[in-house]
C-alpha cells in the first residue's frame, strides 16, 4: 500500500511596507510641491512691489498671503502623493480593516516625510545662496551710498540737509557697526516676517502630513476594493 503525501504550497509572506509605493508617492509629492511653489513665486513677483510705500505693512500682509499659499500647496501636493502611495502599495490579503487603516496612513506619513527630506536637501543650498547674496547686496548698497555721499562732499558739491543727515547716519553706522534708524526698522520688519513664515511653515507641515495620511488611506481602500468609483 502506497501512502500519499499532500504538500500544500505556503503563501509567501508579504511585507507590511511597500517602499516602492512610498518612494513613488514621495517623488510625486516633492515634484508637485516645487511646481506649485514656482507658480506662487511667479505670481507673487508679478503683483507685489517691494519698493511700494508702507513697506512694513505690505511685507507682513505678503507674508500672510505667502503662508496661506504655502499651506494650500502642502495640502494639495501631500494629498496627491499620499493617494499615489496608497494606490501603488502591495495588497494585504486577510489583513483586518483596522490594521489596513494603520498601514495605509503610515505609508502616507512616511511618504510625506521622505518628500520633506528630499525637498529640504535640494532647497537648503539654494536658500543659503540667496540669503548670502541678499546680505552681500545690502552691505554693498550701504557702502555704495557712503562712497557716493563722500564724493559729493569731497568735490564741494551742494548738499541738502537730507543728504547731510544721510551721510552722517551712514558714517556713524560704518564707524560703530550699529544699524541706522531705517536699518533698525527694516530688521524689525524682517524679524516679524521671519517669525510669521516660521509658524506658517509648521502649520503647513502638519496639514501636509495629515493630508498625505488620509489620502493614502483613501487610495489603499480603492486598491483593496473597499471603495469603488461611482459608489
Amino acid at each position: 500500500m502506497v501512502d500519499t503525501v499532500i504538500v500544500e504550497n505556503e503563501r509567501a509572506p508579504i511585507s507590511a511596507v511597500s517602499w516602492g509605493a512610498i518612494i513613488a508617492g514621495a517623488a510625486v509629492m516633492a515634484a508637485f510641491s516645487l511646481l506649485l511653489l514656482a507658480l506662487g513665486a511667479g505670481i507673487g513677483f508679478s503683483v507685489i512691489d517691494p519698493w511700494a510705500s508702507g513697506g512694513s505693512i505690505t511685507t507682513t500682509k505678503a507674508a500672510t498671503v505667502a503662508g496661506i499659499y504655502l499651506t494650500v500647496t502642502a495640502v494639495l501636493a501631500a494629498a496627491l502623493g499620499g493617494y499615489v502611495t496608497g494606490r501603488l502599495r502591495n495588497l494585504w490579503p486577510g489583513v483586518h480593516p483596522h490594521e489596513a487603516f494603520f498601514r495605509d496612513t503610515a505609508h502616507g506619513l512616511v511618504a510625506w516625510a521622505v518628500a520633506v527630506v528630499l525637498s529640504a536637501a535640494f532647497l537648503a543650498p539654494a536658500a543659503a545662496a540667496l540669503t548670502g547674496k541678499a546680505g552681500a547686496t545690502t552691505e554693498g548698497s550701504r557702502l555704495a551710498a557712503s562712497r557716493s555721499l563722500g564724493q559729493l562732499a569731497l568735490h564741494d558739491r551742494s548738499l541738502s540737509d537730507d543728504d547731510r543727515r544721510a551721510l552722517a547716519a551712514v558714517a556713524s553706522a560704518l564707524a560703530t557697526g550699529q544699524p541706522t534708524t531705517d536699518g533698525e526698522q527694516a530688521m524689525r520688519t524682517e524679524k516679524r516676517v521671519a517669525t510669521m513664515l516660521s509658524f506658517w511653515l509648521v502649520a503647513s507641515m502638519f496639514a501636509g502630513a495629515l493630508a498625505a495620511s488620509l489620502a493614502a488611506w483613501e487610495g489603499g481602500g480603492i486598491r483593496d476594493g473597499r471603495y469603488r468609483y461611482g459608489k
